[in-house]
């Protein structure tokens, strides 16, 4: 049995990590309120914005717009949000644990997959796996982002997914010349994790281009009755951009709050298991403590026989 000297240094030594996970418990909740308050309060916009753009499916010819032409998948975007940081529970691990299962199903079906990768803990995975495409990797994602935030990697999978047009200039002539550089995905794939609540959140892949695909269930419309001024095209051509963008924004606004939520029930129970391991350490500190005196009070009574 360790002496009680150990065992003490071995108590004081759980409450300071006991007083570390309750402190970052704490900042947990603040965050997980805040990102909380910003994922409800945006989502029923989002919600309307994928109403609003299966409606427009059903009301105009869409075939025409680029953002939704739809192709047979043989190339697609995945992008993978993760965290910065770890101690967050099995929130980074089911992430990429359902980016693992994602990879192995393209490869099997012959899709090629480029990946946008958000946070360090996706980045240092897929550095572990060979023969991955990783056209973008962002690493210092603000913890509330907004849409020019993301603007770099909205830029990028619209590039891909319709083309650009893209003007040089000619040295000798002086002519400006117009390239046209075709499509590179067929399709873009956001993979988050979905805030439902406090202790229950799940990781989620959603479409978001086409926008409004078939394959996502987005192309009915729960508002049958919204009428559009002055045409459907024109609101078309107008907001579609827009709603897409939103759709990634509240993917991030959904995993931020996840991330915290996982992070504070994780510190949480950090907490209790130091708790619970301070008590035992306690019981056996006042046992050891208990034997030595009985031990002394055994080796007393003995001396003193003995000198009779």
């Amino acid at each position: 049995m360790a002496s009680t000297q150990q065992i003490k240094a071995r108590i004081g030594s759980v409450k300071n990590t006991k007083q570390i996970t309750k402190a970052m418990e704490l900042v947990s909740a603040s965050k997980m309120r805040r990102a909380q308050d910003a994922t409800l309060a945006s989502r029923e916009y989002v919600k309307t914005s994928r109403e609003i753009l299966a409606r427009l499916r059903e009301l105009t010819d869409v075939s025409t717009h680029p953002l939704f032409k739809v192709r047979d998948v043989k190339s697609r975007i995945l992008i993978v949000i993760t965290s910065d940081r770890g101690l967050a529970g099995a929130y980074n691990a089911n992430i990429l644990r359902r980016l693992t299962h994602e990879l192995t199903e393209d490869r099997e079906n012959g899709i090629e997959t480029k990946l946008i990768l958000v946070g360090k803990q996706a980045s240092r995975f897929v550095a572990k796996i060979d023969e991955v495409n990783v056209i973008g990797s962002y690493d210092t994602m603000p913890e509330n982002p907004s849409i020019t935030d993301l603007s770099a990697i909205l830029s990028t999978v619209k590039k891909a997914f319709i083309g650009e047009i893209v003007e040089s200039k000619d040295q000798e002539s002086g002519k400006s010349e117009k390239e046209i550089i075709l499509p590179t995905t067929d399709a873009v794939d956001v993979l988050f994790t979905d805030y439902k609540s406090s202790i229950l959140q799940e990781v989620t892949q959603q479409r978001l281009l086409p926008a409004a695909d078939k394959a996502t269930g987005q192309s009915k419309s729960d508002a049958p009755d919204a009428i559009f001024e002055p045409s459907p095209k024109e609101v078309l051509n107008a907001i579609a951009d827009r709603l897409v963008d939103v759709q990634l924004w509240q993917a991030f606004l959904e995993s931020q709050a996840s991330e915290q939520s996982s992070r504070m029930m994780a510190m949480k129970t950090a907490s209790d298991n130091a708790g619970e391991l301070i008590d035992d350490l306690t019981l056996a500190m006042n046992s050891a403590r208990q034997a030595a005196i009985t031990q002394e009070l055994a080796e007393i009574v003995g001396g003193a026989e003995a000198m009779k």
